[in-house]
């Protein structure tokens, strides 16, 4: 049987069992080194391995691939034409793999690496640039890949490896992560200027039952409570507007289109009217959340330590900062 054929048989009977890139990845850099030598004996020098173990290498590499990479002159060699054109696409790969180590390395850097930070929404304007300025005091050249989201969509990136850490509300209580609380954030009710409620300091919920709400989609975290509060004030909300931004709800409250329960505005919005709501605990709670039985980086690991160190103060300190560049993704909380 022709050793074409041979090999060919060979690959096919082990397609199921062992893939082709699997099989010749270990080789790659072996037939890379010789046909940049042309040399068998000074390119396992250079590799500092056995010439046996490089001989054998390259036979089986070529009774895998079932072609002829080398035409042989004792231990010189020369590429073949199907050996040549190998070569440009080995190079390649074996560059790829080269730049990808690289950015792994460099992403892990204690000094110099990258950390894939998630936060809500509201905390796009003043909580998360003034932790990131707070937290360069110390590490100036750590780097930041920024997704700003609803909480359960960070949690889906989270278990996709998309990122690291994020801030989300509620804290999520899932087997496969690991979370801490950090903060809580007191809601208010959002009222237009003109307002029936709009004299008053404190309202109980109860009184809103025949409010229309404008309120976040369903699956968003301060959604659900928000429905959650109304139900406890014995009530579902009628429900005039779903968005996906909190301060696109207060603009529409401002517009008359009805009433929110919102966490307070980074900077205070005209047309409206923020009351404090009694006879409930109305909250949200702020925590950090990671994948569990991950390893972190040296950045990953600093950050972390660095926001669990902010606990009970992560909403309430003076920490200030200016605008982020825009990050990844829409939406509210």
């Amino acid at each position: 049987m022709p050793h074409q054929q041979r090999s060919q048989q060979r690959l096919s009977r082990n397609s199921d069992a062992e893939d082709i890139v699997t099989l010749l990845a270990p080789r790659l850099a072996y037939f890379a080194g010789v046909a940049r030598t042309e040399h068998v004996t000074r390119a396992a020098q250079e590799m500092q391995i056995p010439q046996s173990t490089l001989s054998r290498a390259l036979v089986r590499l070529e009774r895998d691939l079932g072609v002829d990479l080398f035409a042989r002159r004792g231990r010189t060699v020369s590429l073949t034409p199907a050996g040549r054109t190998f070569l440009a696409s080995v190079e390649r790969a074996l560059g790829e793999v080269e730049r990808a180590a690289d950015s792994v390395r460099a992403d892990a850097d204690p000094a110099s690496g990258k950390v894939a930070f998630g936060f809500l929404h509201t905390m796009g304007s003043e909580t998360v640039p003034g932790l990131i300025r707070a937290f360069r005091a110390d590490h100036p050249r750590i780097r930041f890949s920024l997704v700003q989201n609803y909480g359960e969509a960070m949690l889906e990136r989270l278990r996709a490896g998309e990122l690291d850490l994020c801030l989300t509300s509620p804290v999520p209580d899932a087997p496969d992560l690991v979370a801490r609380r950090l903060d809580e954030q007191r809601l208010r009710l959002v009222v237009p200027d003109d307002h029936r409620l709009a004299s008053r300091k404190r309202v109980r919920l109860a009184e809103t039952a025949d409010e229309a709400f404008v309120t976040l989609e369903p699956g968003y975290g301060l959604r659900r409570i928000t429905d959650d509060l109304c139900q406890e004030a014995g009530f579902k909300p009628r429900v005039a507007f779903e968005g996906e931004e909190a301060e696109t709800l207060r603009g529409l409250v401002a517009a008359g289109l009805g009433v929110a329960l919102l966490p307070p505005p980074a900077v205070p919005r005209p047309g409206v009217v923020e009351l404090t709501v009694t006879g409930q605990r109305a909250v949200r709670e702020i925590g950090v959340a990671w994948l569990g039985g991950h390893p972190d980086t040296p950045p990953v690991a600093a950050f972390k330590e660095f926001l669990l160190s902010r606990k009970g103060k992560l909403l309430h300190s003076s920490l200030s900062g200016g605008s982020l560049p825009a990050p990844q993704g829409l939406g509210g909380d």
